[in-house]
């Protein structure tokens, strides 16, 4: 089951996102289920969020993924949304 995990960053904290990056990186090497992710940018460049394609068996082990995650810990984000995703292209 293919999931986007689109999630939003609480205001003024880039700080966080880059102190937990090699973490974060770390966790998605280590678990093998992320089959595409990025960070969201805003009209400056800047990281304002993540958008993370899970290839999971189901819903509670993306939800698992996601609580799991070292950006999720540190308390970066302010809005997270795991949605099953269709993939048509690419």
């Amino acid at each position: 089951m293919l999931i986007a995990l689109i999630a939003r960053d609480k205001p003024d904290h880039l700080q966080t996102r880059l102190d937990n990056r090699a973490a974060h990186l770390a966790y998605i090497d280590e678990t093998g289920v992320v089959a595409q992710a990025g960070p969201l940018l805003d009209q400056n460049g800047e990281m304002v969020g993540s958008l993370v394609i899970l290839d999971v068996e189901d819903m509670a082990a993306g939800d698992t993924w996601a609580a799991n995650d070292p950006y999720n810990k540190a308390g970066l984000f302010e809005a997270v949304e795991l949605i099953t995703w269709k993939k048509v292209i690419g």
